[in-house]
């Protein structure tokens, strides 16, 4: 009875769910209104102003789906078709693609008419500020019976044009400073590795610091300790005669982020203790400060290849 119980309830589920389905009308992967589409993102690219017209709705109207001002009234056919001469004027390397795997897809809803759907990506260089756009838009198009664009729903990334904005005028983002204690904490910390004083050397860095190089892989990074056994192995391999400044170094506390990062150019001389070769490596540090003066990041720009020679 128990079994037959559960078979009742397993086809009373199965019966509810079909019948919460409710058409509301057909999707195309080939359609007019599609083509529609592709034609005035085509003529956009080429700056047409008169084709991208042609498949424009005299009542047409464009918005930016990210836009949350309830009471914005949409931009018309015409100031759309003169933004078109910004673009022309002002962004190189234009271009308008599917997003990789991506496709167009018109709806055609029972009550709502037709409805374009795209998922792309717009390349291009701003030509006075260098910005480079590249990023993922996605756009809704409604298309009416006469097969012209009534409608235009975006939805993109706003920081691009936001840093393009910004970018026409000259920005301060804090100070620059060539003599401070954050410099002096690298130049300890350096030379306390010359002279192999290890203590003291990691001494400067806080215990949660993050360590990066040019050879490990992108978005990798290795711990206080594990940095502490690397470099064990390096000073039973190498005598390091000298590590030399290169220039002087900069410290600079940026207004945007709160960041205190001091930058610093040097060369190590180093001596391998096998066969007494020797080399001269140059290196680039980025340390970032925290508010208590130690160093919670390192990124290192330099490169051991050298190393391998016979």
């Amino acid at each position: 009875m128990k079994k037959r119980l559960t078979l009742i309830a397993i086809c009373l589920l199965t019966f509810v769910s079909w019948s919460q389905k409710k058409k509301n009308g057909t999707i195309f992967i080939e359609h007019p209104a599609i083509e529609t589409v592709n034609a005035f993102t085509a003529a956009f690219v080429a700056s047409d102003k008169e084709k991208a017209a042609a498949y424009m709705a005299e009542d047409f109207k464009a918005y930016n789906g990210t836009n949350a001002d309830k009471d914005v009234k949409g931009q018309d056919k015409e100031d759309w078709l003169n933004q078109m001469d910004w673009w022309s004027a002002n962004i190189s390397y234009l271009s308008i693609k599917p997003s990789k795997g991506a496709y167009p897809d018109a709806l055609e809803y029972k009550d709502s008419g037709t409805w374009v759907q795209t998922w792309e990506h717009i390349k291009g260089v701003q030509n006075k500020t260098g910005v480079k756009l590249d990023m993922p838009v996605h756009r809704l198009f409604v298309v009416n019976d006469e097969n012209k664009i009534t409608s235009l729903i975006s939805y993109y990334d706003m920081r691009i044009p936001q840093e393009i904005n910004r970018s026409y005028s000259d920005r301060k983002n804090g100070t620059i400073y060539n003599n401070h204690d954050n410099i002096n904490t690298v130049r300890h910390m350096m030379h306390a590795f010359e002279f192999g004083d290890f203590d003291t050397a990691y001494s400067f860095y806080d215990p949660a610091a993050e360590f990066t190089t040019l050879e490990l892989p992108e978005g990798e990074s290795m711990t206080l300790e594990q940095v502490k056994a690397r470099n064990a192995k390096l000073w039973e391999t190498y005598d390091f005669t000298s590590i030399d400044e290169v220039g002087y170094p900069d410290y600079l506390e940026y207004d945007l982020g709160d960041a205190k990062v001091v930058q610093s150019w040097w060369k190590f001389r180093l001596l391998r203790k096998s066969d007494k070769k020797e080399f001269v490596i140059p290196a680039l540090y980025i340390h970032d400060f925290n508010d208590e003066g130690k160093i919670i990041r390192s990124s290192a720009y330099i490169s051991t290849k050298i190393l391998d020679a016979k």
